[in-house]
């Protein structure tokens, strides 16, 4: 197959038929790339829109990122999941300021180094925003590689993923390489999709041996399926009027940095934290456990709500607030709080 045929085919698809009008391509800066490309990782297009444009119109360069505070960045990302994500974008945008005066990087090792920057996120955001020739490979452009050239294997494998990079820099052309990237992008989102291929739309269904052999569901090769382990959780739901107590959780780990109720193995432990604090648990009410999946648990949530008459037991710590329903601050929360947060302020649990 020579890459030659690959390329044009593709650069010809994306004239027609890709997408030229999203938010973070009109006017391209490795600024907005960057951010888009962080939060396209593992959510879907008509997910990041929105978010995307709220971070732009709170935070329209890379200093007025670097300058605000974690707990904005971490509420305005409150339901993208995967907040690492976020946590990497505040220090990154620290790190632009600090060691390039506020001027997004332009070099290849510069824009790598940044914290959450990658070789494909790296690649994309010199490719896409200064039409720099770097190839690409993230999930997209991994299947449809995957399957054109029939490429086995989990692509999470080294060799597999060696593979894939091998033939993703021999395709990507010399001239054009920002809209070749971008197109390739687009074919895997919307033909060359995981489920349900449009196999007979693609520009490279000519070229492509998963179709000639009608195996396309082979390609990529699966993960290994591995079972999820499963935790409990109590989550304490300590509630004054229209105020609810949250502390903040450690800045690394699982949810770093972002508001939770206090959570506990048992209720034993939920109990005892309650003592310690002289709060009577008299009233303490389970309500409706729910579960909430992680990449590498399961973890079952068990709401325990506890109304209180005053809300000064807690406050000598530092990290935690009253979280007020009807006016909430702007502080970042995990999904499962959100939701409970909602269902207390409709009322739906109590």
């Amino acid at each position: 197959m020579q890459a030659s045929h690959f390329s044009a085919q593709v650069l010809d698809w994306y004239d027609k038929y890709g997408r030229k009008t999203l938010p973070w391509q009109t006017e391209k800066t490795p600024y907005k790339v960057w951010l888009s490309e962080v939060m396209l990782q593992q959510t879907q297009v008509t997910t990041v829109i929105p978010y995307f444009e709220r971070f732009m119109a709170r935070f329209p360069t890379v200093t007025d990122l670097a300058n605000a505070p974690l707990d904005e960045v971490l509420h305005l990302w409150t339901g993208l999941g995967y907040y690492a994500r976020a946590r990497n974008l505040h220090k990154a945008a620290q790190q632009v300021v600090s060691l390039h005066g506020g001027k997004f990087p332009e070099t290849f090792d510069e824009v790598a180094a940044l914290p959450g920057v990658g070789r494909s996120t790296a690649g994309a955001i010199l490719s896409l925003s200064l039409g720099k020739h770097f190839p690409i490979l993230d999930g997209n452009v991994k299947r449809v590689l995957a399957r054109c050239y029939a490429v086995g294997g989990w692509p999470g494998k080294k060799e597999v993923e060696k593979r894939l990079w091998e033939i993703s820099e021999a395709v990507t052309p010399a001239n054009g390489v920002e809209r070749f990237n971008q197109a390739m992008m687009d074919l895997g989102a919307m033909v060359c999709t995981r489920s349900k291929p449009k196999c007979e739309l693609c520009p490279l269904n000519n070229l492509c041996v998963a179709y000639a052999n009608h195996s396309w569901a082979q390609y990529p090769g699966k993960k290994p399926k591995q079972t999820l382990p499963e935790r409990t959780g109590y989550f304490l739901l300590m509630q004054h009027e229209e105020t609810v107590y949250l502390a903040q959780r450690p800045p690394s780990g699982l949810w770093g940095g972002l508001f939770c109720f206090p959570q506990f193995e048992d209720e034993e432990s939920l109990r005892d934290w309650l003592a310690q604090r002289g709060i009577p648990a008299d009233t303490l009410v389970q309500l409706t456990a729910f579960r909430h999946t992680f990449s590498h648990f399961h973890l079952d949530i068990v709401p325990m709500w506890l109304p209180v008459s005053s809300f000064t037991a807690c406050m000598d710590e530092g990290t935690a607030l009253w979280y007020n329903l009807a006016q909430p601050p702007s502080v970042g929360l995990a999904a499962p709080v959100e939701r409970l947060l909602q269902q207390l302020r409709v009322g739906a649990m109590v």
